[in-house]
């Protein structure tokens, strides 16, 4: 993917956390995602379906390896960089990758 849209390759450790919101898991779509930096727990994936909220509970930890459980479409997208967010609808038939730098501000 990274090679397809010209951005370079950032490894999401499957050992690490991504935050996902419980709809994830339920199949709803679109899928929404954006990666912030990494660090030394977390991938900086995030991805919620729906309505986004601002609720300190809306994100649940899960390791990433069990991401093809919850959300296997997101799974090509992984190694995109910080600052990068992806949009997965109708299963996968519509994707939207865009650059978003304000997700690299502390």
């Amino acid at each position: 993917m990274c090679s397809k849209y010209g951005l370079e390759f950032q490894r999401s450790d499957l050992s690490l956390k991504v935050g996902v919101s419980l709809s994830v898991k339920d199949n709803q779509q679109p899928i929404h995602t954006l990666r912030q930096p990494k660090n030394d727990k977390t991938t900086g994936w995030y991805m919620w379906t729906g309505d986004y909220s601002e609720d300190e509970h809306f994100f649940k930890p899960l390791y990433t390896v069990h991401l093809d459980e919850w959300c296997p479409l997101i799974i090509p997208y992984l190694g995109l960089p910080a600052g990068t967010r992806v949009l997965i609808a109708d299963d996968g038939k519509y994707v939207d990758i865009w650059t978003d730098t304000t997700l690299l501000e502390s």
